[in-house]
């Protein structure tokens, strides 16, 4: 573990002095030193992190849900359901296409269609804060589509499991569906009606015990989620959600924030051990395709999501760049398709796909304002940082480069 973080940290210290982002650096130090690489092996088995990376997960999606407050929810959820359900629809669509254009079979293409269709919410959240964009007016739309992503995530997984296990019956496949989408309405309403309540809970003048309680809460419900076959990070992005809008929310956000970096590095890095270099190359060609098919795509999907918020070309380009990133869900996939026995190909493609991808993706959203520039639409509306750095104002290009934004 100890050699984990220094590695990673060497790395990313190494990549900063040249301007690459830490995310693909993370992973690239996990692939070195990984059981897959010649030469020193730190870990020959990446499953001796895996409660660390998942740890790691949890707190990137805890801190998401504590970034995204109710009002958000409340005063947009009909644009966010447009925004959301319009992304999910061509790029999910696009993804079963492309997965029955491979040939690879049917229950590929469905593998396939979620592999390609839904971004990482830990790497759109680590670059959402390295590049400082989380008080950007088009943050919103990109949490409202993560968390739209989120919920179809759940129903998707309850669908799939059955079908990749050979499943009972319909019977067997439409309860596991009904469990996770009851355990999600519950969590929803205790976020919209129980904060006063768990506000009251938390409340603690001593840091050491609120810490305690934040974590404790958020991996307890992540656990309790698992259970109920809704994706961990999703309930830990819930209770960050309530207790966001608490009296301690301020404190908690503080408090979290290293705690977030130290284990999202762990995460990032445990991928990076799952890659083996080896078996790229018999996929390279469909990974690129893929590959240009998402860019396409997310293009597609930001300025549909600009159409409904009415905003300029920049922040068209961050939402299509931020949100490009593909990682965690992906894996899990990965893993479920290898379980079930689908086509050996599948592994390999997937692991190209997402590392190509998380090292472009963190790349295109610091270099946002090179898509700006070709993309139709109006340059003024409301819109976002100008050159990727962060900041940003509300009121067009100009603006934008006169009014900071810190987080």
């Amino acid at each position: 573990m100890g050699g984990a973080f220094l590695a990673a940290a060497v790395l990313a210290r190494l990549g900063g002095r040249i301007g690459l982002p830490t995310i693909p650096l993370f992973i690239l130090a996990g692939i070195l030193l990984g059981p897959h690489t010649p030469g020193y092996t730190l870990l020959s088995n990446p499953h001796d992190l895996e409660m660390l990376s998942a740890l790691g997960l949890v707190l990137l999606l805890f801190y998401l849900g504590l970034e995204f407050h109710l009002d958000d929810l409340k005063t947009g959820g009909r644009k966010m359901a447009i925004a959301g359900g319009t992304y999910l629809v061509l790029n999910v669509g696009a993804g079963l296409g492309f997965g029955f254009a491979l040939g690879w079979g049917t229950s590929e293409a469905l593998v396939l269609a979620g592999v390609l269709g839904i971004s990482s919410s830990a790497i759109v959240t680590k670059i959402l804060v390295d590049l400082k964009r989380i008080g950007n007016p088009e943050t919103r739309p990109i949490l409202g589509i993560i968390v739209v992503e989120d919920v179809f995530l759940a129903l998707y997984l309850a669908a799939l499991q059955p079908i990749l296990s050979g499943a009972d019956s319909l019977s067997a496949m439409l309860v596991d569906g009904g469990k996770a989408f009851g355990f999600l309405l519950l969590l929803a309403l205790a976020a919209r009606f129980g904060t006063k309540i768990i506000g009251k809970l938390m409340n603690t003048k001593d840091d050491e015990l609120l810490v305690i309680s934040f974590l404790g809460g958020a991996v307890f419900v992540a656990g309790i989620s698992e259970m109920f076959g809704v994706a961990d990070a999703i309930g830990a992005f819930m209770v960050g959600l309530m207790l966001g809008s608490t009296a301690s929310g301020e404190r908690i956000l503080k408090l979290v924030h290293p705690l977030r970096d130290a284990f999202g590095a762990i995460f990032f890095f445990a991928f990076g051990l799952s890659i083996d270099p080896g078996d790229l190359p018999s996929v390279f060609w469909p990974v690129v395709a893929a590959v240009v098919l998402t860019l396409a795509m997310n293009v597609a999907a930001g300025l549909a999501a600009s159409r409904v918020y009415d905003f300029g070309t920049q922040a068209t380009a961050n939402i299509a760049t931020t949100l490009v990133a593909r990682g965690e869900f992906a894996l899990i996939l990965a893993t479920m398709a290898a379980a079930a026995g689908l086509d050996k190909r599948l592994s390999p493609f997937i692991a190209g796909y997402v590392l190509l991808l998380a090292v472009l993706a963190p790349l295109a959203a610091g270099r946002s304002h090179w898509l700006a520039r070709i993309l139709p639409g109006p340059r003024g509306g409301k819109d976002g940082g100008g050159d990727g750095s962060g900041g940003g104002g509300k009121d067009g290009d100009k603006d934008q480069q006169q009014v900071p934004v810190s987080v």
